[in-house]
């Protein structure tokens, strides 16, 4: 098991289907289970999609 933190919430998240994870790794979560691991520059660009998606839809809801 690990904690995990997704935009400031942490959750507690399984492991096992990943060997060798160290802290600071970037990993695909689903369902409360690592599934992959990404690579930190992929996983920083899908954070930034992710934040810039979010500040369309609530433009849009305005």
């Amino acid at each position: 098991m690990a904690i995990v933190s997704i935009d400031g919430i942490s959750k507690e998240i399984s492991i096992a289907f990943i060997d060798d994870l160290a802290v600071g790794d970037y990993v695909l979560v689903h369902v409360g289970y690592a599934l992959a691991r990404i690579d930190p520059a992929e996983a920083k660009r899908t954070l930034q999609l992710l934040q810039e998606l979010g500040s369309v839809g609530t433009e849009l809801q305005s």
